[in-house]
């Protein structure tokens, strides 16, 4: 299955170049019975459904166009926006959501809480500071070792 992601991604970016998007993610996955070809792309501001159906119908067309085909088994393509709670699983993505508000779940308690959301203030090898939405706006450094996952959130 990773074989599949790999030509996927090989396939897909410079369809998304053109169009001045990126790859977010790539999985190839059986749920039930069938089998998904899942493609998140962003760009700066989020992408739309026209965006979505326009990489959608390029990379149909290029991997229909190919002399082998990379994924035997029939299965559904989906492209779609990796959402606006999505994972900020890597250093690069956790430094670009700086300003953004942002919900982190620890392995541990913190000042007896496992989890936190507020705008990300700072990102460094060793911890972030979050301002957490209370009425002292209370700025909170939470060690990176204690982060079990860390995603955009939706304030309301």
């Amino acid at each position: 299955m990773s074989n599949v992601v790999e030509t996927v991604k090989e396939i897909v970016e410079p369809i998304l170049e053109s169009h001045s998007f990126y790859l977010f993610d790539v999985e190839f996955v059986k749920e039930n019975k069938s089998y998904y070809l899942r493609v998140y792309i962003d760009k700066p501001g989020g992408v739309t459904i026209d965006d979505c159906v326009l990489v959608s119908d390029e990379l149909s067309e290029k991997i229909d166009a190919l002399p082998e085909d990379p994924i035997p088994e029939a299965y559904f393509l989906e492209v779609s926006s990796p959402g606006a709670e999505r994972p900020l699983r890597n250093d690069k993505e956790l430094k670009e959501a700086v300003d953004q508000y942002i919900h982190v779940s620890l392995f541990k308690k913190l000042d007896n809480q496992k989890a936190y959301e507020g705008t990300l203030l700072k990102v460094d090898e060793d911890s972030i500071d979050l301002q957490l939405d209370d009425p002292k706006k209370t700025v909170i450094n939470v060690p990176r070792e204690l982060i079990a996952k860390s995603r955009l959130a939706i304030k309301f």
